[in-house]
């Protein structure tokens, strides 16, 4: 909502500094931005008499700061300056004295109104605005409980802000009862600086340092005073306690031991330096003994013994390839067995990059399921094992709003649909917690040992954690020299300790060699043309048709189909038929696309009727419900069954969704054997069958046997391409 003070404001940073001494100006309407903050901040470096403008409020900033006006209240401050207090103090909610350029009563009782909020008001009494409290009020931070935050933070907030902001490098925090990384961070140097670090020693980054001075700080029932304070406020950011106290009572050792309990210590109620560890930063204490690890080095029995005397009896490790880089990250031959005869389980993990936001999304998701999926068939992984799916970066919370709940939304759907395999993920904590809220994974594997992401800082364990990854080492010699990632282990996965035999993947189909993209075309076009299908045009289309509305052309269909050449490719293989046989109905469908199919679902969409055949395979949705509960009742797939309720939807995702369509089209190939009593496709099955396979995907008259003897030469082009593919 628009303020008419703030739009003063904006109007006095653009005509007063502008574009031409600031190098830029604000949008003037009257609402509060970071935008707006950032230009009163470069604004004030100028008056300072600073030539590299910033957006940021840094040391130099703050130097020339205090060297300048240490303390500015009634007194001779610029006029400028003190209208760029007064625009700040609006734009933060506070009485900014009609941008009058002078410090007055107003001015004065709106900073002092401010210092009480951010807890400093006893460290700089009085209604001078000082350095420290100049940087603040330059930002967005709120001094107040905001968007449902809770009054106990708010108050170790201003707890902190007024103990320690006269330490060099501790600046005041926001007061809005939310904890995040700059209270995370803060949090840190308090602990710091109570066991006596000078500034300059005190970073706010928790070492080995931090943990040794913990050592001698062990609280228990009695224990009272500020390291109390600390304590319970670390709880109260965890949200295992609501009281912010001095006194270590029972009910505070009762939330310690439920802690405890939760994160895999010692249950012993007091505060000890494992526990400090733990509230304070993700990894906690790097010198614990976790029962699990993860490794992209091959266990041998070497390693195995290793593994066993540091304690360890679950190992995870990768079900795909890991490059030339790491030979030895995917699952070895063998490997499995030598685990299992050493007496340890494994899990298994399936990762290809997922290091940037785009390598997320539902359709990558789709295709990591499905690979994932034969991976752990390969392996002998059996039904019920949960496999982790990688999230390797600081993904924040827009990304996983908008590219990682999709992308497990891909994973989750295709490994329920297709496989007995339970859905896990790898990741910070925020990632974690939000994917698995969704109900798009069972159980989390977290990146804890990552503790500068943001989605670790400010974040508690997700609650249905299973490994927790903190600390990478080396251990063994020899032979059994290995490093690994040590995690800790809450025992909701134990991984497996047996495994089926492995898949045989022999003389299925793999991914089309693109070198032959061109010949294949060629190939595919001088049939279409053979039996009266040209490049463009042919029935159904007029002239102004295919100008107008346009179709697609056989290179257009040929390359479309190519594009998803992976999800052919790993449909085919995981229902062990040749993908051929779905590709040329796909393939021919959209060639034949024309303005009748156009109208036809413009009608349904109108609601004018039920049904029409559509998407890349034009499939009706009453055949893909037969066929997908055929698929079901037959132990192909998984899901419940379908009912004509559910027509619109499913008319809908095939319109939509090429990988629905898709996919359809492949359990459809199946159904249409049932339909016409040949037996099920497989990777041998022959060019009658098959014929007779492809007819009945056009129905059972006359003309959908036409289609069917159309459609086996098709289909003969694309075998023959994809059995060279296969055999190079």
């Amino acid at each position: 909502m628009a303020d008419e003070m703030v739009r003063r404001a904006q109007r006095f940073v653009n005509t007063v500094y502008g574009e031409d001494k600031i190098g830029m100006e604000v949008e003037t309407d009257g609402i509060t931005s970071w935008q707006l903050m950032y230009a009163l901040t470069r604004a004030l470096q100028y008056e300072l008499g600073i030539t590299g403008l910033s957006n940021n409020f840094g040391p130099t900033t703050l130097s020339r700061l205090e060297s300048a006006w240490p303390s500015i209240g009634f007194g001779d401050t610029p006029a400028n300056v003190t209208m760029i207090i007064q625009s700040a103090l609006y734009a933060k909610g506070y009485d900014g004295s009609g941008i009058n350029g002078i410090y007055d009563e107003r001015t004065a009782d709106a900073v002092a109104l401010m210092k009480a909020r951010m807890g400093v008001g006893g460290a700089y009494p009085g209604s001078d605005l000082v350095p420290k409290v100049f940087k603040a009020l330059l930002t967005m931070d709120a001094y107040v409980v905001v968007n449902n935050g809770s009054e106990t933070i708010c108050d170790i907030q201003r707890w902190l802000n007024g103990r320690y902001v006269k330490r060099r490098d501790f600046f005041i925090m926001p007061c809005d009862g939310h904890y995040s990384r700059t209270v995370a961070t803060a949090m840190i140097y308090a602990v710091q600086y109570e066991l006596g670090m000078a500034d300059g020693v005190a970073t706010g980054w928790f070492g080995p340092k931090t943990l040794n001075g913990l050592k001698d700080h062990t609280l228990a029932v009695g224990s009272t005073g500020n390291w109390v304070r600390l304590f319970s406020a670390a709880l109260c950011f965890t949200k295992r306690s609501t009281t912010f106290t001095e006194t270590y009572g029972p009910s505070t050792a009762e939330a310690v031991r439920a802690f405890q309990r939760f994160v895999a210590l010692d249950e012993t109620g007091r505060a000890d330096a494992s526990t400090w560890a733990s509230l304070l930063v993700s990894f906690g204490d790097q010198t614990r003994k976790g029962a699990g690890c993860d490794g992209v080095t091959k266990i041998t029995n070497a390693r195995a013994a290793t593994l066993e005397s540091e304690g360890i009896e679950i190992v995870g490790r990768y079900l795909n390839p890991g490059g030339s880089a790491l030979p030895e990250k995917q699952i070895q031959p063998g490997e499995l067995e030598t685990i299992a005869a050493n007496g340890l389980r494994c899990f298994p993990i399936y990762q290809t990059w997922n290091r940037a936001v785009g390598d997320f999304s539902y359709d990558a998701g789709v295709r990591a399921a499905l690979s994932a999926i034969e991976w752990a068939k390969r392996h002998g992984f059996k039904n019920g094992t949960t496999i982790y799916f990688a999230v390797d970066y600081d993904a924040v919370d827009w990304e996983v709003t908008e590219h990682i709940i999709p992308h497990f939304k891909g994973v989750h759907g295709t490994v329920g649909e297709n496989s007995s395999y339970n859905v896990g993920i790898y990741g910070a904590r925020n990632v974690c917690q939000r994917v698995s809220d969704q109900g798009y994974a069972v159980t989390s594997f977290v990146s804890d040992m990552s503790a500068g992401f943001s989605g670790n800082i400010g974040y508690p364990l997700p609650r249905n954690w299973a490994f927790d990854q903190i600390v990478t080492k080396t251990i063994g010699s020899g032979d059994g020299r290995i490093e690994i990632d040590v995690n800790i282990v809450s025992g909701r996965d134990r991984g497996q300790n047996s495994f089926a035999p492995a898949l045989d993947t022999s003389g299925l189909d793999t991914d089309f060699d693109t070198s032959l993209r061109s010949t294949a075309l060629d190939e595919v076009q001088r049939y279409l043309e053979e039996i009266g299908v040209p490049e463009t045009g042919g029935d159904g289309w007029t002239d102004d048709d295919w100008a107008t509305i346009g179709g697609n052309s056989t290179t257009d269909a040929f390359d479309d189909v190519l594009s998803m050449d992976w999800l052919f490719t790993d449909l085919a293989r995981l229902l062990r038929l040749r993908k051929a046989l779905v590709q040329a109905p796909v393939l021919w469908e959209l060639r034949k696309w024309n303005v009748l199919d156009k109208v036809a679902d413009e009608e349904v969409k109108a609601g004018r009727r039920d049904d029409s055949s559509t998407g890349w395979g034009q499939i009706f949705a009453w055949v893909a419900i037969a066929a997908r509960n055929y698929c079901i009742d037959k132990g192909i797939i998984n899901g419940d069954r379908l009912t004509e309720d559910d027509r619109r939807d499913v008319w809908n995702r095939l319109h939509d969704d090429p990988m629905y369509n898709i996919t359809t089209a492949a359990y459809l190939t199946i159904f249409n054997a049932y339909q016409t009593n040949v037996p099920r496709p497989g990777l041998n099955t022959s060019d009658s069958d098959t014929q007779e396979i492809l007819a009945r995907y056009n129905g059972v008259d006359e003309g959908a046997q036409k289609y069917g003897r159309e459609l086996i030469g098709l289909y003969q082009v694309l075998e023959r391409y994809n059995r060279i593919s296969r055999t190079n």
